[in-house]
């Protein structure tokens, strides 16, 4: 098969197409043929030698993909070769095929194009597991989302406004902004304003019960200052930095709840359970097009490199997809 190989830490040129041996389906895995693998910021961190693979996990990158199931594994009872899914994967996805364990795999939301498949496991993942199993986001509540028009935001504010929650979001520029707004936040450009203090006339000072920060450092005070009684911070990026000096004067008075998670470490059963929930609560708004993930391009998978530049450059609104173009069923 070919695949998208980091051949040394650096830049995006590192990722050059290769040959390797297709993987084979293991105990409780399948085989999918590759359709799509959407890009994501850990994949350049894995790139530039900062996220390595967990033990046993393929170094090719790529942590969601979408396609056709080639071969089953032992004592797997869900799938059949065939059937058509997307997955989250711990590694793998810049590839024409991948393995994935079964518990992972989700069937492609009815309606939707495979393609765009490919761009939802990992942000969707990434969103539930923090904004409503950890952060507890409630309808009626308020959320404050960090970089809003990024994969992990543009998916955030559509989950938070299907389950009732009122929305702002911070983005770096007015067409970035506007995107936001789209979705339906109330959107703030933090190159020209201070979003603490725009959260504070908009709540009458209340400040926010929920923000989902990417960027860390010196945001973590901001964060607190933007969050109500009893506010909870659910940190799961450190774009900016992974330390700051804070106050915790406020924590306290706040009785606040500052917490944070990764996704790719964790056990196959965990993520499992997270994909149950997903299939049970979200998959129903993803077929009435309720909620969709939000597509800036698609690229062909030999373009990896370009596609990283993109994101790497701020010129991407949601997300890029690498496309291996194998079936017809598509629709970019």
């Amino acid at each position: 098969m070919i695949a998208i190989e980091i051949s040394a830490p650096g830049g995006p040129d590192v990722l050059r197409p290769v040959e390797r041996p297709t993987p084979v389906a293991g105990l409780g895995e399948v085989l999918v043929r590759v359709h799509g693998a959407g890009v994501n910021r850990p994949d350049i961190l894995q790139r530039v030698g900062r996220y390595a693979p967990p033990p046993g996990i393929s170094d090719i990158p790529g942590l969601e993909i979408s396609g056709m199931v080639t071969a089953v594994g032992s004592e797997v009872t869900r799938w059949r070769e065939g059937d058509v899914v997307c997955a989250l994967v711990a590694g793998g996805g810049y590839a024409e095929h991948c393995v994935v364990p079964a518990l992972q795999c989700l069937p492609v939301p009815d309606g939707m194009a495979l393609i765009a498949a490919a761009a939802v496991p990992e942000t969707f993942f990434t969103v539930w597991t923090n904004l409503f199993q950890r952060g507890r986001l409630s309808k009626g509540e308020s959320v404050l989302i960090h970089g809003g028009s990024s994969g992990i935001g543009t998916t955030a504010i559509q989950l938070a406004r299907a389950f009732g929650a009122s929305v702002y979001a911070t983005a770096g520029s007015d067409q970035k902004c506007a995107a936001c707004e789209r979705l339906g936040a109330t959107a703030i450009n933090y190159r020209s304003d201070d979003f603490v203090r725009v959260i504070r006339e908009a709540t009458s000072g209340r400040g926010v019960n929920v923000v989902l920060d990417i960027v860390g450092g010196d945001y973590l005070q901001k964060n607190i200052d933007s969050l109500a009684m009893h506010g909870r911070l659910l940190q799961i990026g450190l774009l900016g930095s992974a330390r700051a000096d804070i106050n915790l004067s406020p924590v306290m008075q706040k009785r606040l709840t500052i917490t944070g998670s990764t996704l790719r470490t964790r056990s196959v059963e965990e993520k499992g359970s997270i994909a149950r929930e997903l299939e049970a609560h979200v998959w129903p708004l993803l077929a009435a097009r309720q909620v969709a993930p939000v597509i800036d391009r698609v690229l062909p998978l030999s373009d990896a490199a370009e596609a990283h530049r993109l994101l790497e450059a701020g010129d991407v609104v949601g997300k890029v997809v690498l496309s291996t173009k194998f079936t017809e069923r598509d629709g970019g």
